[in-house]
């Protein structure tokens, strides 16, 4: 049996020992399973259909499981309102009883109120991945990280909304108007939290996709809608009474936790991530010649 045997520089002859691939053998060369799992993938539809449908079944869930606790949020009303005032910027009621006058702009937006915040969301959602699957994982934990830490909100600091208070003649749109699809008033009251008011999650809904199409549109006409909408909620939950301007920064606050989030996971903010997943390699096995005896 003889063995073979390589030739060096020198001159010299040596046994060969097995070649290994001594970089995919460095412990830093092989992604860990917390790196593979941080990575970008490709959104599968069934999956991301599952998660959302649950997510929001367990949300509604929560959030409508939460205590009413109705003294407590009709006196937590009257200290946001007291506090606006002191800030010189109590204007909801002007808003309310001015665009209620206009009956055909109060009744927009009810339904503005009452579909919009659904229809736009899941069409961003859509529309991420179809076109940036390699962001839509991180701006989707943006939007399920704003979402969860509302309900704590929810738990800690029940809020009666405007049109709720007492003494207060706010006008409540949507039972004065009778407009379909609420559940914030009417007969659907009964299927939400009334007092779940702070933060406002039309707030951090909407500034979530106004700030992706700003980030990610390519058409200046899109980028101007993203701004608008969120613009337009804000206006839109003032008028009808279901928030104060307060709950909106609640909201923000909510949105910018969410991002936060997101970018300690992925280490980017999602329109900074790439628009295609990038392939996360796996352990490399190690190359070694055949020795023959």
């Amino acid at each position: 049996m003889g063995e073979t045997i390589a030739e060096t520089l020198e001159g010299r002859t040596a046994t060969p020992s097995p070649m290994v691939d001594e970089a995919a053998d460095a412990p830093e060369s092989r992604p860990t399973r917390l790196q593979r799992l941080r990575s970008p993938r490709r959104p599968r539809i069934w999956f991301e259909i599952l998660l959302i449908a649950v997510s929001y079944w367990t949300y509604s869930l929560i959030r409508n499981a939460v205590p009413e606790q109705k003294a407590q949020a009709l006196k937590n009303a009257d200290w946001i309102w007291d506090l606006e005032h002191s800030l010189g910027m109590a204007f909801e009621h002007s808003v309310n009883h001015a665009v209620n006058s206009v009956t055909w702009l109060i009744v927009a937006m009810n339904y503005y109120y009452a579909t919009l915040h659904f229809i736009v969301t899941i069409g961003v959602l859509v529309w991420l991945y179809r076109w940036h699957p390699g962001r839509y994982a991180a701006a989707r934990l943006v939007l399920f990280a704003t979402t969860g830490v509302a309900l704590v909100g929810y738990y800690l600091y029940p809020l009666a909304p405007p049109r709720l208070m007492n003494g207060e003649s706010f006008i409540d749109t949507v039972l004065v108007h009778e407009t379909w699809g609420s559940m914030a008033s009417g007969d659907l009251k009964n299927m939400s939290n009334q007092y779940a008011a702070m933060p406002s999650m039309h707030i951090g809904w909407s500034l979530w996709c106004g700030l992706i199409i700003l980030a990610l549109a390519s058409a200046p006409w899109a980028k101007i809608l993203g701004l608008l909408y969120p613009v337009a909620t804000l206006v839109v939950i003032v008028a009808t009474a279901n928030h104060f301007w307060l709950d909106a920064v609640g909201g923000m606050v909510c949105l910018a936790f969410g991002f936060a989030l997101s970018y300690a996971w992925y280490g980017a903010l999602p329109h900074d991530l790439p628009k295609l997943p990038e392939p996360v390699p796996g352990p490399r096995k190690r190359l070694r010649t055949a020795v023959r005896a």
